[in-house]
């Protein structure tokens, strides 16, 4: 699979620009702030329905502007695939495939994979849980439908259950019938998250861990452990036996939206004794290990994502990165890179094909 051409309309800092890429690295040069990372979010966009950095969908809309639009033709198993996503300022998200709407935006999750690194992508170690259950639960989403929906069930039926419970501070009554119905969701749907959380654990860290050691020329060991009471035999009973707290603290202060994913290094916390060239290097082997989990279960290869890639790596570290690039892992890589110096002196003659843009004033501009 790989992006033949992009259209944007009205996307962030765009107003009407278009590019056609080549099926290997294509690689956007410029200043800070000039557009180059909006390019790849349009490319995230297509493939995850939703923006890698801004979860209100229409603050992706230009300044002054009450729509935009992305296009992209893709090459899908020797055919040719026209993606359209759209959205109005006062109306509902449009996904269209060859023409064809989706009855659901989730329907689409999967079938274009990619995989971005990213400079935000340190939130992974240094925010809270809750960032790291949305990166896990964004992989396992891409290739297990099944997931995907009890997720969306249960995050659904939370936010109906958390609404109930602090409702009943202002009308002084509990609809008990109604309450029990949500928690049978909540149990049920989060049991089978948790083990399928488990399981994707199983397989995901091998990768990790092989990734590091090839970054890191194996200096240290690196380990994910996932922590959940929906793994206990008595989930059930510790979800009910919580209903007071809940109602007292009005949210519910169980279950698998409170699941932790804690990362180390040497058997210490990660976010307290790793280096920030640790730290880096974790983080893309994370993403590496992601990008060889979608590739293997959906027999389809990702487009690879590199925005910033080579900052706070040391020149090690970076040769490392390079190999990986070059090593025939991949198919077609976007990366950005605000130094454009580098980035020529850097990918030379084992990079090929290779275009590279200059972005400047909401324009990308083909060097090569």
């Amino acid at each position: 699979m790989f992006l033949q051409s992009l259209k944007l309309s009205n996307f962030k800092n765009y107003s009407s620009e278009e590019a056609q890429f080549c099926d290997h690295i294509n690689c956007f040069v410029g200043l800070n702030g000039s557009g180059k990372t909006n390019v790849l979010d349009a490319i995230y966009y297509m493939s995850m329905t939703k923006s890698a950095f801004n979860s209100i969908d229409s603050q992706n809309i230009r300044r002054g502007e009450s729509f935009f639009v992305i296009q992209g033709e893709f090459v899908l198993h020797e055919k040719r695939r026209t993606i359209h996503c759209s959205l109005k300022s006062q109306g509902k998200k449009l996904f269209k495939v060859d023409g064809q709407e989706y009855d659901k935006l989730s329907q689409h999750v999967g079938k274009f994979p990619v995989v971005m690194i990213a400079p935000n992508d340190d939130e992974l170690i240094r925010e809270s849980n809750e960032v790291r259950r949305k990166f896990f639960d964004s992989i396992i989403s891409q290739y297990d439908g099944d997931y995907l929906r009890h997720l969306i069930r249960y995050n659904h039926h939370l936010k109906q259950r958390n609404a109930l419970l602090k409702s009943v501070k202002e009308t002084r009554s509990l609809n008990e019938t109604l309450l029990t119905n949500y928690d049978e969701v909540l149990i049920q749907s989060g049991m089978v998250i948790a083990e399928k959380r488990l399981a994707f654990l199983n397989q995901y860290q091998p990768l990790f861990q092989s990734n590091y050691d090839t970054i890191s020329e194996q200096r240290e060991v690196v380990h994910i452990t996932y922590k959940s009471k929906a793994l206990d035999e008595h989930f059930p009973e510790l979800f009910r036996e919580s209903r007071p707290r809940d109602i007292t603290m009005q949210r519910t202060l169980v279950g698998v939206h409170r699941d932790e994913f804690l990362f180390t290094i040497d058997e210490h916390a990660l976010r307290k004794f790793g280096s920030q060239g640790q730290q880096k290097s974790v983080l893309i082997s994370l993403k590496l290990a992601q990008f060889e989990f979608i590739q293997s279960h959906l027999q389809l290869t990702p487009i690879l994502l590199l925005d910033d890639i080579f900052d706070k790596l040391d020149d090690g570290r970076i040769r490392k990165m390079l190999d990986i690039i070059a090593s025939g892992k991949f198919k077609q890589i976007f990366l950005t890179d605000a130094r454009e110096e580098r980035t020529m002196s850097l990918l030379n003659h084992d990079f090929n094909p290779l275009r590279v843009f200059k972005v400047a004033q909401g324009q990308i501009i083909p060097l090569q």
